[in-house]
């Protein structure tokens, strides 16, 4: 745990990815969709169980547990450590209307705000707004006077084109109202995706705001999948994800707009290629910025650190009390190990994780 925070600022530590979830049973705004709760959709139930066993939440008061369960785990770290909670809108219809029958799950920007008020001095959050709604450019507005540091998009589970001119006017006011976006990018594991969803997900469709000069953060930095290579046309070969993030991060145009977040990249689907070539780029490092991806961190069959070690990522004698502190708290082991992996004698700088500055223009 010493080495770990050696040389880092806790104050200016922000986890930036990390999920606020319920199932509504405080009245209070979250939703999960009803397949979840039924043996006869066994993929969504599963999700479920597993989801909510990682969050150790009480069966009787999900909403109000999960929130209690993070906020012990993040006030167990230095202070001031905080989180950034985010919110997740419906799937929306080409119209922009909301369809729950093809939502995994939904977190209003309302409730991501109001659970941030409780405790200020370790939560911040993130709105998430479709830009096919007819009160986008609004909504973007409200959240904006309300707190929130960002907006979130999963575009492959929420039926959203980056690439398309319909966004053009929420990128417009993203950049007046000075927010990032944090998008998903790559194939998508965890949500249902519907239809063409998975090439939502395609980093090169992400030109699209950066030519418009929104800041955009790639979540997982694009590290699952494969995607068509639109550089190549329409149809061109398949290439892998991580490997057309890599291609826009090169772009010295975006040196300045494009960022990739650290969240997932720990996990079984995950780990390889990915981490080794980020933790020896060390040329982008100014551009990464530490999310965990929470409450995945704590799903036991996700991530495998004695797998990290047999891929020379890790000290192996490191293993066993980075285990043990998984088992006290979820948070800390993600920034525990992503502070002690290497390869060619190379770690994540402490500026990955000192993530602060780059939502308070500091």
């Amino acid at each position: 745990m010493r080495a770990a925070w050696d040389g880092v600022d806790p104050a200016r530590v922000w986890d930036v990815h990390v999920h606020l979830v319920g199932a509504g049973d405080s009245g209070r705004g979250p939703w999960l969709s009803p397949e979840s709760h039924r043996f006869w959709h066994p993929i969504a139930y599963l999700r479920r169980v597993t989801l909510m066993n990682a969050a150790c939440v009480n069966p009787a008061s999900i909403d109000e547990s999960y929130v209690e369960r993070l906020r012990g785990l993040v006030e167990a770290c230095p202070l001031g450590v905080r989180c950034l909670l985010l919110a997740f809108d419906y799937y929306h219809d080409e119209e922009g209307r909301p369809v729950p029958d093809r939502s995994t799950f939904f977190v209003p920007d309302a409730y991501a705000a109001a659970v941030a008020r409780r405790a200020p001095e370790r939560f911040e959050w993130a709105a998430s707004i479709h830009p096919y709604r007819r009160d986008a450019v609004e909504a973007l507005a409200a959240a904006r006077a309300g707190g929130a540091r960002a907006v979130k998009w999963l575009p492959n589970s929420m039926g959203i084109d980056p690439a398309s001119p319909r966004c053009d006017a929420f990128y417009e006011a993203l950049v007046r109202a000075g927010l990032p976006l944090l998008t998903h990018a790559g194939r998508e594991g965890t949500v249902d995706a519907f239809g063409r969803g998975q090439d939502l997900g395609n980093p090169l469709r992400l030109r699209r705001p950066l030519d418009h000069g929104v800041r955009v953060i790639v979540a997982h930095c694009a590290t699952f999948g494969s995607g068509i290579d639109l550089d190549a046309g329409p149809n061109g070969s398949p290439v892998s994800n991580f490997e057309l993030f890599g291609r826009l991060m090169d772009e010295p145009r975006f040196a300045r707009t494009l960022h990739g977040d650290l969240s997932a990249l720990v996990q079984r689907n995950r780990v390889g290629v990915g981490l080794r070539t980020l933790l020896t780029r060390e040329d982008w490092h100014g551009r990464l910025l530490w999310g965990s991806d929470y409450p995945l961190t704590g799903a036991l069959p996700v991530i495998h650190v004695h797998a990290i070690a047999d891929r020379g990522l890790l000290d192996p004698a490191e293993v066993a009390p980075i285990v043990e502190i998984r088992r006290h708290n979820p948070l800390l082991f993600d920034f525990v190990l992503k502070r002690r992996v290497r390869a060619a004698g190379r770690r994540f700088s402490a500026r990955v994780f000192e993530t602060r500055p780059y939502f308070m223009g500091a």
